[in-house]
């Protein structure tokens, strides 16, 4: 049977768009209290004024950048002022920057992806571990990929940070074992965000043909996906999840109709 979400604090990064913005709608609609963080507050407001609206009890927001620890750290402060334990996080920020070679990739957007994919996950829970591990409960949900399983051309940088996402989730629920946190990854496919919008840098026309054709993840599935692992019962980890749409039967492996 699954577990109320009503009145559970649930911490979620990245929530300024995408998966983060409906998880959050999601989670509202269970009568969730939200502590919302992202680098762009003014789009942050709006997505918790619409979770408001969608039946959160609360929906506070803070800047946070997860390629900094003294912004992670600040983030985390703050969320302490406010209530004395997390029961979900959701370790959602992260992206892809650039679909070069290795032997044209520039530092700048590898360091892009290290930083939020890897790094920021590891910042985040640590920070937060404390507003968990004394209640002995809640659930830890780190958004990856299925890039992170499979590897493609001009991906390597960012299969590589989900990958490390997807080994960090592994470690951390063998170093949780015992104290009552759940640790899990969920892993979609081609979801139609503003994913390749940041990945081809505005180029809107590029972006546009990755889901040319294609029937494609919403963020919608996604946060339902996440809803769903955080209300199992206390004694259910839901450890690894991939979610593709239909129309993809795997990564190099698409189903586009020409009509």
């Amino acid at each position: 049977m699954a577990e109320t979400l009503a009145g559970k604090w649930v911490l979620i990064t990245g929530a300024s768009s995408g998966f983060g913005a409906a998880g959050a709608l999601a989670f509202a609609s269970q009568k969730a209290r939200l502590l919302l963080g992202a680098r762009r507050v003014d789009r942050l407001e709006a997505v918790a004024n619409q979770a408001k609206a969608a039946g959160a009890e609360h929906a506070l927001v803070h800047p946070l950048d997860v390629a900094s620890t003294a912004s992670v750290n600040e983030f985390a402060a703050w969320a302490q002022e406010i209530t004395p334990h997390v029961d979900v996080l959701v370790n959602n920020a992260g992206g892809a920057h650039g679909m070069e070679t290795v032997a044209e990739g520039k530092d700048e957007d590898w360091e892009a992806m290290l930083q939020s994919n890897v790094l920021g996950v590891l910042r985040v829970t640590r920070a937060v571990l404390p507003l968990m591990l004394p209640r002995r409960s809640g659930i830890i949900i780190n958004i990856g990929s299925i890039a992170g399983r499979v590897v493609y051309e001009g991906g390597a940088a960012y299969c590589a940070a989900k990958a490390g996402e997807l080994q960090i989730t592994r470690a951390l629920r063998l170093e949780l074992c015992g104290t009552g946190v759940r640790v899990c990854t969920l892993d979609p496919g081609l979801a139609e965000t503003e994913f390749s919008i940041v990945r081809f840098k505005g180029d809107q026309e590029r972006a546009k043909k990755v889901y040319q054709g294609v029937v494609a993840l919403k963020a919608e599935d996604v946060a339902d996906a996440m809803v769903w692992m955080a209300s199992r019962p206390a004694h259910v980890c839901v450890d690894e999840m991939i979610l593709k749409c239909t129309d993809q039967a795997a990564i190099h492996k698409v189903n586009r109709r020409t009509a």
